[in-house]
């Protein structure tokens, strides 16, 4: 009888081996995985700032959860959060200094990460690999 594959649970044990990882490492930041999430989407984002509600979007997640996110950034001064000029109602976080401090440290962090993972695999095989993993995330949107 032929072995089933499953590509899913394979997916699933690579993520959560990722993770884990990150969030020990992060751990001596005092940041956790969400946090440095919304720091990157920040960091991405024009005139490195969002509203509330676009993180919200972004990290999929519940408005009181980002809320929550933003509000421990705030008290370790890697985001300030304001009022929009234009409308009073809309909250907009802005990265800080020390918040893109934390993102170019976390970035050399998962770019460490990223070399174990695929440190048994040739350059070719890294492209095709890449290229693939692309090519599946397509399929499901």
């Amino acid at each position: 009888m032929e072995e089933r594959r499953d590509c899913g649970g394979l997916i699933k044990q690579i993520d959560d081996e990722m993770r884990k990882n990150a969030n020990n490492a992060m751990r001596s930041q005092n940041m956790t995985l969400a946090q440095l999430e919304a720091l990157l989407e920040l960091e991405r984002a024009p005139g490195r700032q969002r509203s509330l509600k676009e993180l919200e979007k972004l990290l999929h997640v519940a408005q009181s959860t980002a809320a929550g996110i933003i509000s421990r950034l705030e008290q370790k001064g890697f985001v300030q959060g304001f009022e929009a000029a234009e409308d009073r109602r809309v909250k907009l976080v802005r990265i800080t200094p020390a918040g893109q401090a934390c993102v170019c440290q976390a970035l050399l962090s998962r770019n460490a990460a990223e070399e174990r993972l695929l440190a048994g695999l040739t350059e070719t095989e890294r492209q095709i690999f890449y290229t693939l993993l692309k090519k599946v995330r397509d399929s499901l949107g």
